[in-house]
Order: structure tokens, then sequence, then C-alpha cells
């Protein structure tokens, strides 16, 4: 499975109970931060899949700027979640982009076989 199926289908998983717990505004939020941790880590694997084959300082160049993709998802996060937080419920947020992004770190894993 790809990385952007797993994020997609991860994303779906996670809408669908935070829209059952939550409801349809918190739902709506997970879903966003589950594809912008979908799109960060597809960009990240992306970079970082050519390198797998070269020198050792050119991997680590490519990984750390994947690294930097995610951080920059979690400053988007702390960003949105403070200043609109009436848009951005804070739980559903950190739930829909920590839960699809978090898997998809550990099965980034495969690339190393």
């Amino acid at each position: 499975m790809t990385e952007v199926g797993l994020g997609l289908g991860l994303t779906a998983t996670i809408t669908a109970v935070v829209w059952l717990v939550w409801g349809a505004v918190a739902a709506q939020t997970a879903a966003g931060f589950g594809l912008l941790a979908t799109v960060l880590h597809s960009v990240a694997v992306a970079l970082l899949k050519p390198a797998l084959k070269g020198s050792t300082e050119k991997l680590m160049g490519r990984w750390a700027a994947g690294m930097g993709l995610r951080l920059l998802g979690v400053v988007v996060f702390g960003v949105l979640v403070m200043t609109q937080r009436d848009l951005v419920p804070p739980l559903p947020a950190a739930i829909g982009f920590a839960g699809v992004l978090l898997p998809l770190l550990f099965s980034e894993m495969r690339l190393l076989r």
C-alpha cells in the first residue's frame, strides 16, 4: 500500500470516529489535518526515496528535509489552534494530525528493507 493510500485510509477512519464522538465540525477539522499529514509525509518520502542508494550525506540531508516538512505541519497546527480556536478545535485537530502522521512514520521503515 502506498503512503497516500494508507494516509487516506487512516484519515477516513479517524474522521469517522471523530464525527461519531464530536460531530461534523470536529470531523472536518480532523479530516483536514489528516490530509495535511498525508501530504507532508508523501512529499517527505518522495524526497527520501532517491537518496536511499546514494551517499550518507545526501540521505541525511533529504531525511532532515522530510522531518522539517513534518515539523512545519506541527507549526501550522499550533498557529491555527492558537489563532482560530473557534474554527479549529484542538483535540480533533491533534487526533487527525498525529493519528495519521505517526502510523505513516512507522510505515516508512519499509523503505529501509
